[in-house]
């Protein structure tokens, strides 16, 4: 290729968390460059998100409709060759199966969808459109992560017995949301964050060492999410019958148990 990926993102304007890093992330090794985008739900503020970012005005969308449907008509010259999904969770899944069937690769931050249902309609949209579509965990570039991904298959460590991770974050032990904090307002929301709360947002991060497990092969195997929440939630109810449930916090972890 003798010229630059060109991008679009949808989603990452002002006030987002997320954007930025994708876009710092997509631009590191100078082979791509952002082009148009949808930065926000509100016009105007995805318009003066666009100017912020030094793009084109006509490529900066109201809408990530109207920006499919713009960015498709255009020549191949100047078409996207990717697009960038960086909404909250339940804004996932519409904007992939609309650019996969306009004929765009999709690259979207963990988690592919809001739930389920919304998974398996996905995989049938890409399996049926021939597009790429690439779902990023942002810790598996972290040099840390790499290091203790070669311990274990160099065998430096020895048999992996027992894997435990924890992901602690204290931001959500107050209700944040109350005074209008956007990214506390829909993570705390089950309507746009889905039901999985902090175990899906940040707990899929520690459910991510599978990718290490080289050498274990298949002596343990990771709970899935709903599995660990289920035992959980029925320990507690043992140990303190009368407790109330806890409210959202920004903890997760993730568990791995022994097969046989």
């Amino acid at each position: 290729m003798t010229r630059k990926l060109r991008f679009g993102m949808i989603g990452g304007g002002r006030g987002a968390f997320i954007g930025a890093v994708h876009r710092l992330a997509a631009i590191m090794d100078g082979q791509a460059e952002l082009v148009a985008g949808a930065f926000s739900s509100d016009a105007a503020r995805s318009k003066a998100s666009g100017a912020d970012l030094w793009l084109d005005p006509a490529r900066v969308y109201g809408s990530y409709r109207e920006m499919a449907r713009a960015e498709g008509a255009r020549p191949a010259g100047e078409r996207l060759d990717f697009v960038v999904i960086v909404t909250p969770n339940h804004q996932h899944f519409p904007p992939a199966k609309l650019f996969l069937e306009a004929g765009f690769n999709v690259v979207c931050d963990k988690p592919a969808t809001f739930d389920l249902a919304e998974a398996l309609a996905l995989r049938k949209i890409v399996a049926r459109t021939k597009k790429i579509f690439v779902l990023t965990h942002n810790y598996t570039g972290n040099t840390m992560v790499k290091q203790a991904r070669e311990l274990v298959r160099s065998g430096a460590l020895g048999p992996i017995r027992k894997i435990v991770v924890e992901y602690p974050q204290g931001w959500l032990s107050t209700r944040l949301e109350a005074t209008g904090q956007k990214q506390a307002e829909w993570r705390t929301d089950p309507k746009r964050s889905g039901a999985a709360g902090c175990l899906g947002d940040i707990g899929t991060h520690a459910e991510k060492p599978r990718a290490l497990r080289h050498r274990a092969e298949d002596r343990f195997a990771l709970r899935r999410p709903h599995d660990v929440c289920r035992r959980a939630q029925a320990r507690r109810r043992r140990q303190h019958p009368r407790a109330l449930p806890r409210r959202r916090e920004g903890r997760a972890a993730c568990l791995a148990d022994f097969r046989g």
